[in-house]
């Protein structure tokens, strides 16, 4: 039986859906609520989809950009998502997040997570302030530390401000497969919530050791760079796409990318990062409907490839 919230949001991908017209077809299955996973610390469920920012949202606050973002935000959390990742090393999106999420009036339906990225406590301290500034938000719900960088320092200030309340979860976050290991080191010495990693169908690595860890040790995992920086779709832009797609409920090879990464069971959100609505439209049907079983994955490989 569907809970009003499922309702809820089964109409409300509808309905963005129904607003882009054209520009992305429907599907059967779009009126379905997003698939959740929980965070393992504390078992609080999580939407498989979120929304990255980095180069996407460096924008100014006055540029014209900003309505598109809005509409991305609306359709975002209309939709059921909710984990928006930011950074203050992306420019200006921290305050551009911030700013969207005051004009939609949606702070109670976002989860923030944004990270540090300073050196020594005090630099770091001041960097996490200015982050609750551009924000607009007394609570990160999410706070990591950015590219392990200072990491021990970091963590010890990260752990203090959850203690006090003011953060919710605390993680550690990279974007290269040659750091790997250094993530698994700290994830053996130091107690965090989340990881942040790359992984996509061009990027494997983590199935190698870091995704098998967290699943045995209980660490919620956010994806980055879903499709490598727009060079897996780039790949297939000329391609149709294969008939066998339909068996997973995809209707674009976005869809099909984010599907292989979200068949992984370890994996909690992956955050594709767009400044286009119907992008965002399309992400959100990733995390619906079937996924693929280990046949089906290694189709998708072998049509990215």
């Amino acid at each position: 039986m569907q809970t009003r919230r499922q309702l809820l949001h089964r109409s409300a991908v509808l309905t963005a859906i129904a607003a882009l017209g054209p520009l992305l077809p429907f599907v059967a299955h779009a009126a379905e609520p997003l698939r959740m996973r929980p965070i393992p610390t504390t078992g609080e469920k999580l939407p498989v989809i979120g929304l990255g920012t980095s180069r996407t949202h460096d924008v100014g606050l006055d540029d014209s950009q900003m309505d598109a973002l809005l509409e991305v935000l609306r359709i975002f959390v209309d939709g059921g998502a909710r984990l928006i990742d930011t950074a203050p090393s992306y420019g200006n999106a921290d305050r551009v997040v911030g700013e969207l999420v005051q004009r939609q009036n949606a702070r109670e339906r976002v989860f923030l997570a944004s990270k540090v990225s300073a050196t020594g406590r005090e630099r770091g301290l001041a960097q996490i302030e200015a982050s609750f500034e551009a924000l607009q938000s007394d609570s990160i719900d999410l706070l990591q530390v950015h590219n392990l960088q200072d990491t021990s320092t970091q963590l010890g200030l990260l752990r203090e401000l959850k203690e006090q309340g003011r953060i919710r979860y605390i993680g550690v976050t990279h974007y290269l497969e040659s750091a790997h290991d250094r993530l698994l080191d700290v994830l053996k010495q130091e107690e965090v919530d989340f990881v942040q990693f790359n992984y996509s169908v061009g990027e494997r690595n983590a199935e190698k050791r870091l995704l098998p860890y967290c699943a045995d040790n209980g660490i919620a995992t956010l994806i980055n760079r879903p499709f490598t920086r727009g060079n897996l779709l780039g790949r297939v832009k000329d391609r149709p796409l294969p008939d066998w797609a339909a068996e997973l409920d995809a209707t674009s090879w976005a869809q099909l990318a984010l599907k292989f990464i979200l068949a992984e069971p370890a994996v909690t959100t992956v955050i594709p990062a767009t400044s286009t609505p119907r992008y965002m439209a399309d992400n959100l049907l990733a995390g619906q409907g079937r996924l693929p079983d280990a046949r089906q994955r290694q189709m998708i490989v072998d049509a990215f490839g």
